[in-house]
């Protein structure tokens, strides 16, 4: 009976192995702070997508459930961008291209809503979940708002990686959107 017990624990080891190898090697987005991704830009430019949620934000829930832990993404993103997640309601000081934002609304303790973050309206954010396309230089590409699965999300990265171009923006997305077939699965 031992035998047995032990046969299965090593069997269900085995089974598991892969998956916690992968997470144990950061198999995840990595996920920067606006102080790392300052940094990260002085050593090599990158184009940047920020994640601004809320903590109450369903859709920012299945957004970090079921996109930003799909392999593509995580894959693609890892290797073109920086990735910025931030958090709109947060109590926390950021200090980001020289100035600092606050969220001075902020009541310690407060379920649900709980004030907004000075940076997420200077990144023209309106709605949660928001992703924030920046240039190599952390100026504004655009803000898309709402979920985004991962085949929706391709379609934004790779736009703004691989077509995008400032002044042109209409023109391009338009032939881009009608050409374009995911690869993400």
């Amino acid at each position: 009976m031992l035998m047995r017990t032990f046969s299965i624990l090593g069997l269900v080891a085995l089974l598991f192995a892969p998956v916690s190898l992968a997470l144990s090697q950061g198999a995840g987005i990595n996920w920067l702070s606006f102080e790392e991704l300052e940094a990260a830009q002085k050593e090599e430019p990158r184009k940047v997508m920020i994640d601004v949620y809320t903590k109450w934000c369903g859709p920012c829930k299945m957004m970090m459930r079921n996109t930003f832990t799909n392999a593509d993404v995580i894959a693609y993103l890892n290797t073109n961008f920086y990735a910025v997640k931030f958090n709109a309601e947060s109590p926390e000081e950021v200090t980001w291209g020289g100035k600092t934002y606050s969220n001075p609304n902020y009541v310690q303790g407060k379920p649900g809503r709980n004030g907004v973050h000075h940076l997420s309206r200077k990144l023209g954010v309106n709605a949660y979940p928001t992703l924030v396309y920046l240039d190599e230089n952390s100026e504004m590409i655009a803000p898309v708002s709402g979920y985004k699965s991962p085949q929706q999300i391709e379609l934004y990265l790779r736009f703004f990686n691989d077509a995008w171009f400032k002044g042109m923006e209409q023109v391009i997305w338009d032939d881009f959107q009608k050409g374009f077939t995911s690869t993400f699965k």
